[in-house]
């Protein structure tokens, strides 16, 4: 069958740069970070006691005070993103099937905040069950999707997509394929996360995964540094409208980029530690080109996943230079996690809209924090160390990888009639 193409026709994010795709975008460009000293609880007893928080957020701005005390905040985050994203597209009654526009939207934790402090009043008490009874619909990572659909009345395919820190790409992919397969006009796609809690913070840091670099926490996420010593948590929402190219013709909606391709493999390995020879890493960007119908030399930037870990970094450039040999070299390549640390389930979503502005604008936004060259990782890579780098971007690569083993990638493109 011939396949439809996929256009990206709205954007919207929350992010710990800016609470809307301009604030965001901005900090991006100008090599912002977006650490700062946890203030949701009391961390001081942690060994991590920073994050990347979302700034001034107040949900009661965006939804009534009864509604928002019913959602947890990783909700809040996805409902307000896909406002902004709904809104930049011009979607409305008149202009679209709802019965032809759906939501899939990827988490890899959901609700950890709510159950946390569900469980822990539970546990205050004499054992009598005392739950909010909206507990549970707070706390399931799908309820996101469905608040976006109840929403603005979207009746298509409604889903949840959880790859650990590869969710959002997943569900991106997945958005790709319903539409290129027909089953749908418009996908509203993307992903959320907020875990900067006791459990999520406490858990993290039990893995030795966080930094615990408490004296320079806005320099902390430093992806290539010699002295890298783990990510820094992210939180906030990403989502972008993707339309079937037909459809946004005829009603005139403004085209970002095209999607290409997406690839998903898995690394078989480990629960938590990459492939040392970026196996998984390797083969999902092929597949992602593939997917694509697409050459290594027609990708001029890539958003690694690039976390900030001592493992995770070595072993993707490794696919990297694997995957595009000679080429790897004429590359851009960032970690925009430098700026808005690791936000998880959100990530994918976060990182893809950087690469479809870096094809709107011109320009690639840079790794920060970069002080000490890692001798163990290619010095002739173009990292994009702390300035952004004005550059034609045709097309762009977006990696996210999660625990499990999970590797998820897509491609966007400039769109060409």
């Amino acid at each position: 069958m011939q396949l439809k193409r996929v256009v990206v026709t709205g954007i919207g994010a929350l992010t710990p740069l800016g609470n809307n795709l301009k604030d965001y975008w901005n900090g991006l460009i100008n090599g912002v970070s977006g650490a700062n000293l946890i203030t949701q609880f009391d961390a001081s007893k942690f060994k991590t006691r920073f994050a990347c928080e979302v700034k001034d957020f107040e949900p009661t701005n965006y939804l009534e005070r009864k509604e928002a005390r019913k959602i947890d905040r990783f909700s809040q985050f996805a409902i307000v993103a896909s406002d902004e994203a709904v809104l930049d597209a011009k979607l409305n009654k008149d202009s679209v099937n709802p019965d032809r526009v759906g939501v899939i939207f990827g988490s890899g934790i959901g609700g950890i905040t709510t159950f946390q402090d569900e469980v822990l009043e539970f546990g205050r008490g004499d054992g009598t069950p005392r739950f909010n009874p909206f507990f549970i619909p707070k706390m399931i990572l799908d309820i996101a999707a469905g608040q976006i659909s109840m929403r603005h009345g979207f009746r298509g395919p409604n889903f949840a997509v959880v790859s650990a820190c590869a969710s959002s790409t997943n569900a991106i992919i997945d958005a790709f394929n319903y539409i290129r397969l027909g089953k749908s006009d418009i996908i509203i796609t993307g992903g959320s996360e907020s875990v900067v809690c006791e459990a999520g913070v406490g858990g993290f840091n039990a893995m030795k995964a966080l930094s615990e670099r408490n004296d320079e926490f806005r320099t902390a996420s430093r992806p290539y540094d010699k002295d890298r010593d783990g990510f820094v948590m992210g939180e906030g929402a990403g989502v972008i409208v993707l339309e079937e190219l037909e459809h946004a013709l005829a009603r005139g909606a403004h085209i970002y980029c095209e999607i290409a391709g997406g690839g998903a493999t898995a690394d078989a390995h480990h629960i938590t530690a990459p492939h040392p020879e970026g196996l998984g890493a390797k083969n999902v960007m092929l597949s992602a080109l593939e997917d694509a119908g697409m050459k290594p030399e027609e990708i001029d930037y890539i958003n690694t996943h690039g976390t900030s870990t001592p493992l995770g970094d070595g072993a993707e450039l490794k696919a990297i230079t694997h995957v595009f040999g000679e080429h790897a070299y004429n590359l851009n390549i960032s970690s925009t996690k430098s700026m808005t640390g690791h936000c998880l389930g959100a990530a994918g979503a976060i990182e893809a809209i950087a690469c479809i502005m870096s094809i709107e604008h011109g320009i690639v936004p840079p790794t920060i924090n970069h002080f000490t060259d890692d001798p163990e990782l290619d010095p002739h890579l173009n990292f994009t160390f702390n300035t952004a780098q004005e550059r034609t971007v045709n097309a762009a690569l977006s990696n996210t990888f999660g625990f499990g083993g999970h590797n998820a990638a897509v491609i966007v493109k400039k769109y060409v009639a």
